[in-house]
């Protein structure tokens, strides 16, 4: 069964937009797990627009399931990354102003960089994963490179996916995220896959997409748990006022 990490970032984000510390990250991360998520993503950046480098240490001690640290490897993030020993690093190559991620990794541009990379964080026993795209060659350049595993971007995925009208388009949709997760299964590299996975989507994807150990999700997972929740909570509310 591919395991949930759930990336709390938007939790964060929410917090961050009033002070203080409603909601409470850790005790959100905790609830999560004790619901069933098999794994706590998060992704600091540097300017800690939603989660904080505080938070990563905040956090550490009650992960009791998976924790996968998210981020671009300047050295503020790999320096952070080295003190809390996660379970996973994923290296995303985000640029410093990016809202959110929007791009996998050209390994083979960045080959000598990512081997440094990889091999600092290998030598500390956490294991690595790289943020890619559908592309043979840099799907090979990764394996190269030493990662343990790659996480499919999949935002092209789920906007095609949601435009599409049969079966047999969804088969167009995600036939190049097979070809890639075969190809990187042959070369010895394990799957995740994350961005914009979602209810409406996620079923159709974990089916077809062949040892897909991992998938993290969080702005969907979020939005939907908004949702679904507003009428529990609008009731708790009213039935309060009433008594």
């Amino acid at each position: 069964m591919t395991k949930l990490s759930v990336n709390i970032n938007k939790i964060a984000t929410l917090r961050n937009a009033r002070g203080g510390n409603t909601p409470n990250l850790v005790q959100a991360a905790i609830d999560i797990q004790e619901f069933g998520a098999e794994g706590i993503t998060i992704h600091p950046r540097p300017d800690e627009r939603h989660i904080t480098y505080q938070d990563a240490y905040d956090l550490k001690p009650i992960i009791t399931t998976e924790y996968n640290i998210e981020g671009n490897p300047i050295p503020k993030f790999m320096d952070l990354v080295l003190a809390n020993k996660p379970e996973q690093v994923t290296l995303v190559p985000d640029a410093v102003n990016a809202i959110t991620s929007n791009a996998g990794w050209d390994t083979v541009k960045h080959f000598s960089f990512l081997s440094e990379v990889v091999s600092e964080f290998k030598r500390n026993n956490i294991r690595t994963s790289i943020f890619m795209d559908n592309n043979k060659q840099f799907i090979e350049s990764a394996a190269k490179i030493g990662a343990d595993r790659i996480e499919l971007y999949t935002e092209s995925f789920a906007t095609l996916y949601h435009n599409s009208n049969s079966d047999i388009d969804n088969m167009k949709v995600i036939k190049p995220y097979i070809e890639s997760a075969k190809l990187a299964s042959d070369l010895g590299l394990k799957i995740n896959a994350g961005h914009d996975l979602s209810l409406e989507n996620i079923a159709f994807f974990a089916k077809n997409i062949p040892n897909l150990l991992e998938v993290s999700i969080g702005h969907a997972l979020i939005s939907e748990s908004l949702y679904l929740g507003l009428q529990n909570v609008i009731n708790m509310y009213l039935y309060r006022l009433k008594n």
